[in-house]
């Protein structure tokens, strides 16, 4: 399925590309999320004239994003209070969500999509660096401490 990129798109393309992905991808995810459209002819004549638009407010959710990663480095770090063992071994873990929700807390809104983890959740006491991506080029970094409660 060929669609025409109406967002950038890591891992994709820019604004305005068309691209070859496969059809459940195109079908279920980018042109429900309206991240796409099909590229037919009616279709690439109707992007063309709405491109100045659709490339204004790019510039304007990056602008955004860069207003809010300027908050993020203001913020630094974070303190997660949660249930440990003697060893320092949680009783459960500390996730995407509870990170988002600690940033809401301390003044920034952040979805729990925006924090990245590759390492999977956090299970025992210390500090970590974790990455927080608010645009396709925006990304930040938060220390998050995690304590005892």
């Amino acid at each position: 399925m060929e669609v025409i990129l109406l967002a950038k798109t890591r891992n994709l393309g820019n604004l305005g590309d068309r691209v070859r992905v496969k059809n459940g991808y195109g079908r279920n995810y980018l042109i429900p999320q309206g991240k796409a459209l099909p590229a037919t002819e009616a279709n690439v004549k109707m992007f063309e004239g709405r491109r100045a638009e659709l490339e204004r407010q790019a510039a304007a959710e990056l602008g955004d994003a860069s207003a809010r990663a300027a908050r993020l480095a203001e913020i630094a770090s974070i303190t997660i209070a949660a249930k440990a063992g003697d060893e320092g071994k949680l009783f459960g873990s500390v996730g995407t969500r509870d990170i988002a929700a600690a940033l809401t807390e301390a003044g920034l809104e952040v979805k729990k999509s925006e924090v990245l983890m590759p390492n999977g959740s956090i299970r025992n006491i210390g500090e970590y660096v974790v990455e927080v991506q608010l645009h396709s080029d925006v990304t930040g970094e938060i220390t998050v401490t995690v304590v005892s409660a």
